[in-house]
């Protein structure tokens, strides 16, 4: 969702090839040895399999929000970032698909979550937004996770005194820019015709 993103409001177009991870195609796995989403192949045969790299690349090529962080913040950017990435998606996973791992005490990883979303509360107090006045890289980077936690058990999410939390979730689900990246795209097969992403909106 991130990634896609970043593709849109950068106004990159790009052939979509909408994947199920269940029945994965040959040319994914071809491409990227891990086997995931998302995965970008350049028109040159490189390819970027992680989801903030893909991020970076495009807004890199153009950003009219401005999302990319200037020095000195971009530090910072980055390493709330890496933090969301190394310790609340590992609860959220563990939370969301506790079957999955080998510590399948949910509620648990969803406490621990919610200690790290308590503090991402606190540094959205001032602005509104993680870093400065408007919606830049660590906030789009890290809504998406945001909400897959607040959907996991939204009656409990709302009841969290988190109203400056909501706000900012809220703000960006419920942009043009968001809404237009939601679109339902059948399964890619070989051989189907080219389904071109190329969905803008502001933030």
């Amino acid at each position: 969702m991130r990634a896609r993103l970043a593709l849109a409001v950068s106004g990159q177009i790009c052939e979509l090839r909408e994947v199920v991870l269940k029945a994965k195609p040959a040319e994914l796995l071809a491409a990227s040895p891990k086997a995931s989403v998302p995965v970008l192949v350049l028109a040159n045969g490189e390819v970027i399999d992680q989801s903030l790299d893909i991020m970076r690349w495009a807004l890199g090529h153009s950003d009219p929000g401005e999302w990319l962080p200037q020095a000195p913040q971009a530090a910072q950017v980055l390493a709330i970032i890496e933090d969301c990435e190394q310790t609340f998606k590992q609860h959220l996973d563990r939370y969301k698909y506790p079957g999955r791992y080998a510590d399948p005490d949910p509620l648990a990883h969803r406490s621990a979550a919610a200690r790290w979303l308590s503090g991402l509360a606190q540094q959205l107090a001032g602005t509104g937004w993680l870093f400065g006045t408007k919606a830049g890289l660590a906030d789009m980077a890290i809504a998406p996770f945001v909400r897959q936690f607040a959907q996991t058990d939204t009656d409990w999410f709302e009841a969290q005194d988190w109203p400056g939390l909501r706000n900012w979730l809220n703000a960006i689900l419920n942009s043009a820019l968001f809404d237009s990246v939601m679109h339902k795209y059948p399964p890619w097969q070989s051989g189907a015709d080219i389904v071109v992403f190329n969905p803008t909106g502001p933030i």
